[in-house]
């Protein structure tokens, strides 16, 4: 006789659902079907032809030392080679001022353990990237949403918030959005650091998709603007690979660093030595520079083939964002479009993407929106998918 053990779960695993996007992705992987759902890099992108040479420099330099324990903080050579990698982002930070992280979801679910009570507020974008809210969900946060547009985040409606609700913390992806692609204006960040600094206010800027810039000039971060109130986060997963699980963090000066690394000791130890040294020599070997044209060359193409469709297939009354970069474009339909019904007939064609309102801290959120990625299929299967959808409209 089975013990019904689920009596035994704390009070906060009532805000621990799982992710709706990893359900549809299940759904996704069937034979025949094309994914226009989720943030997955192309396997073509990843470093196969060197990663055997990766990993024997790894052995002659470090031997057994890559497969031991290591500092919570993060392996010292990632963090010395993360120094010069930050500058590209507009980030300036000495070796002891980078943690490593597990992925941009571990610093995230750090953030929230030592930040978040219950009923605390924590200000959001409307729409935001889910993985946030899952990371935040289940230390019991109260969110507000800042309103956006087609250049990302309102200043002004950050400025109330912060008046109003008086948030732990804001979250921002300025960079090529999760859900929408868009990208923070360089007037915004400008706008949007001064209103952090002079309310005193802690800003996470998200920073995952910077580097995929296939066209447009690179906008700095928010932190170059205000390092002293922005905790700044990236990751290799979109540049090297999601499965080594290696992201940087630079905290703002103080104790807040110190606070996630207790954190992190408490749920790993430490980021996978390992990974760490692959990336350490993927840095100081001049790989990443060499690869990441090759890899934003990869790209481009398949989002103007997902645009050029959208345009010709979808009707007038319909918009989508025009990203520059990233992996997700996001499109939103006139009053009266049934999007989930939509998405049970695009699943019966053989095509699938994520409904918009899985990206809202609202629930009543995102109704008439969807979110489509363009980095995991060619731009002839891309076209015949962005027809399906037209058609079903």
């Amino acid at each position: 006789m089975k013990t019904d053990f689920t009596r035994l779960l704390a009070p906060r695993t009532e805000s621990m659902a799982s992710s709706a996007i990893r359900e549809i992705l299940k759904v996704a992987k069937r034979p025949g079907m094309t994914s226009l759902a989720g943030g997955i890099p192309a396997p073509e992108t990843f470093p196969m032809d060197i990663l055997e040479h990766l990993f024997s420099e790894v052995l002659d330099r470090w031997g057994p030392s890559a497969f031991q324990y290591d500092l919570t903080e993060g392996f010292v050579p990632l963090r010395e080679a993360a120094v010069s990698y930050l500058r590209r982002y507009s980030v300036e930070a000495s070796t002891e001022e980078i943690m490593v992280s597990s992925g941009s979801q571990g610093l995230l679910d750090a953030i929230g353990k030592i930040l978040i009570g219950p009923g605390d507020a924590v200000a959001v974008e409307s729409p935001t990237y889910l993985g946030a809210l899952q990371a935040f969900n289940p230390y019991g946060p109260r969110y507000v949403e800042i309103e956006t547009d087609e250049k990302g985040a309102i200043p002004e409606s950050l400025e109330e918030v912060l008046k109003k609700d008086k948030p732990k913390f804001v979250y921002l992806v300025p960079t090529f959005q999760n859900p929408t692609g868009r990208t923070l204006t360089l007037e915004r960040r400008k706008a949007i650091a001064e209103i952090i600094v002079r309310h005193g206010a802690l800003l996470v800027e998200d920073d995952p998709y910077a580097a995929l810039r296939y066209r447009g000039d690179t906008v700095p971060s928010i932190k170059s603007m205000a390092p002293d109130h922005v905790l700044y986060g990236t990751t290799f997963s979109k540049v090297f690979a999601p499965g080594l699980r290696v992201g940087l963090a630079v905290p703002p000066p103080g104790e807040l660093g110190t606070w996630l690394v207790k954190a992190k000791q408490g749920t790993d130890l430490h980021t996978s030595t390992l990974s760490q040294a692959m990336a350490a020599v993927y840095l100081e070997g001049g790989y990443l520079e060499e690869r990441l044209p090759l890899i934003c060359a990869h790209y481009a193409p398949r989002l103007e083939s997902m645009l050029e469709a959208m345009k010709e297939f979808f009707p007038s009354d319909w918009s989508w964002s025009r990203p520059e970069g990233g992996m997700f474009l996001w499109a939103e339909c006139p009053e009266g479009t049934n999007i989930i019904n939509m998405y049970e007939k695009a699943l019966s064609r053989n095509v699938a993407f994520v409904p918009g309102r899985y990206f809202y801290a609202d629930p009543a959120g995102g109704s008439r929106t969807m979110r489509l990625n363009f980095t995991n299929a060619d731009p002839d299967v891309l076209r015949q998918a962005i027809r399906t959808l037209g058609e079903l409209i």
